[in-house]
This record gives structure tokens, sequence and C-alpha cells, in this order.
């Protein structure tokens, strides 16, 4: 077990701006029956952070800590773990949304919500990864079923989900066209983007046609507008799991698919997003790394939309 029974963690009290993130001294928590503790190295930072520090969304009234990516190193597993053991270096995604706590210096989960981190990748890389990766997996890979030769349009696909979702269609062997300002067109193109959409200057609803599926990313009257790029019997996925209402019966209409999406743990996500990276077909793009004394400044930075790629708070760091 833990040299010490208490670490540092990151709570609030109540929902409200940044300044409401303060440090504590928490427990260490007990891995409990199929789970492992992890000793948190690094831990991205998601939308989902930010509108869980503001709002009651999922997880009710705090306190609480939250989180959801971990990458770090296995200190002790429960009954009946035989895939991890102490020492194995690991990257994943608690179970969401009520296993947030990553941001911490240590966190519990599920064994199979764990895969080994790739060599290739830091911890920092690797705690990049999980919650937008799997994001973009399940709504590619598991819910549309994306196929060679396919043409697939991410919106915002500088952010942290496009970016990952770019290189995950292009692994599958996709045509990719990329929202984004023509700033960040440069970077679209790095990451595998075949055509960058300028969506300032241009109508992507013109500018892409006969799309085999969309990845919306940003909801509203994207998702609508985004209906008519697609071919019939296309797919469009929305990160946003309450859809705007009249989605669902537009696309049926127009005879489309819109699938509503809210990831999820899973290991064989995880394990296959492993590879993607072990191969180097996969590659997070970190644009600043906090520590977690500074958790509050990773929010300001996130709220104001305009990260190209991930936010990282360095929980070993400080």
């Amino acid at each position: 077990m833990t040299a010490s029974k208490t670490m540092r963690a990151v709570s609030q009290e109540v929902h409200g701006g940044p300044e409401v993130l303060h440090e504590v001294e928490a427990y260490v928590p007990e891995p409990g029956p199929s789970q492992v503790l992890v000793r948190v190295h690094a831990a991205g930072v998601n939308p989902t952070d930010w509108k869980h520090r503001a709002d009651r969304m999922f997880l009710g009234d705090p306190p609480y800590v939250l989180g959801w990516d971990v990458s770090g190193v296995v200190e002790a597993v429960g009954i009946g773990v035989t895939v991890l053991e102490p020492g194995d270096e690991v990257m994943g995604m608690l179970p969401y949304p009520h296993g947030a706590g990553s941001f911490a210096e240590y966190a519990t989960g599920p064994a199979r919500a764990f895969a080994r981190k790739p060599e290739l990748l830091t911890h920092t890389e690797a705690g990049a990864l999980p919650l937008a990766a799997l994001t973009a997996w399940q709504a590619l890979a598991d819910t549309a079923g994306v196929e060679a030769g396919q043409r697939v349009l991410v919106h915002a696909a500088a952010g942290g989900v496009g970016h990952l979702a770019v290189q995950i269609a292009k692994a599958r062997g996709a045509h990719v066209l990329g929202t984004a300002s023509a700033g960040k067109h440069g970077f679209l193109r790095e990451i595998g983007v075949d055509e960058p959409i300028d969506y300032r200057e241009t109508d992507f609803a013109e500018a892409a046609q006969g799309v085999d599926v969309v990845l919306d990313t940003v909801g509203g009257e994207y998702a609508f507008r985004s209906l008519r790029t697609l071919r019939e019997g296309g797919t469009l996925v929305t990160i946003l799991p309450i859809p705007p209402e009249g989605l669902l019966q537009e696309a049926t209409l127009l005879g489309v698919r819109a699938k509503p999406l809210l990831v999820e743990a899973d290991h064989a996500g995880m394990a296959a997003i492993a590879d993607l990276a072990a191969s180097g077909r996969l590659r997070p793009h970190v644009s600043e790394v906090f520590p977690l004394s500074r958790i509050a400044d990773a929010h300001r930075a996130g709220e104001t939309g305009r990260t190209t790629g991930k936010l990282v708070v360095d929980v070993a760091a400080g």
C-alpha cells in the first residue's frame, strides 16, 4: 500500500467559477473488488470538468473531486484483479460520470477501465488521451463504423476530441474533412486532415457534401446544418448527449441517422487506443501543462474555447 494514508486533491464545496476549486487533504482510497489503486502522474482536463464545476450536470451537488482521465502507476490491486499488478504503468478513463476523482494523487477505478500505457507516450501525453480519445473512438468506430474510403467530417477538428478523431478516422482509412479557423489549418494538415474548412469564411454545409459520417462536437445549429452534408444513409454522431430539439426527427426526414453519444469506460476501446498510440498513428497534442496547484488556471484556459489539442494537469509535479 501507499506510504502515506493521506493525499493531495482538488475539491469544491459549491458550484461556480474556477475560484471554487481548492486543494484539500483527503484519505487515499482503498481499491475494492475488481479495482486498482493508481498513483496519478497526469490527468487531462476536459470540457465536462468545467461544466460540472459550474453546474449540477450529472453529479449533483458537491463536495467532490473532478477528473476522469488517468495516467499513472498501479499502486495496489483489489480482490479478483488478474489483468494488472502493482508497478504497471497504465492509462484509462474512470467510469463516467460517477467515477470522477483523478485530480488527486491517487484514484481508484475498475481494473478493466485501464490499458497499459504505451512506452512511446509520456505520462503527460497518456493523461491527455482517455476521455477524449474514447469519445472519438466510440463515435467513429463503434457507432458510425467508419471504414476505409469513407468521407468523414470532424467539427472543431483542432480541439481535444476533434484532433484525436481526425487521427482515428485516418487510421481507419477515411478521407477527412475538418472545420477550424484558418490559422489552425496547418495543424489540421499535420494531423491528417485532407480538406480543412474555414468555418468563419465558408459555409461548411456547402463545402462538405456526400459525407458518410459527421462527428459533431459543437451542437446547436451546427448539428442541423451537418445533417445536410450527409449522403443518404449517412450518420451524424453528436457528443452533446442531449441533442437539440427536433434533430432526430429531422434526420429521419432526410434519410440519415443522428446518434447522441455519452462516453463510457471501455476496456476494448482503451486497448485499441493504446495500440494506435503504440504504433505512432495516434498522438495527442498537449498545448499546456499545469501543476495540480494551478488547476483553476487550467479551467480558465479551457473555457476560452481556443485550445488546440489538450490541456493536462501534471499531478506528480505538485
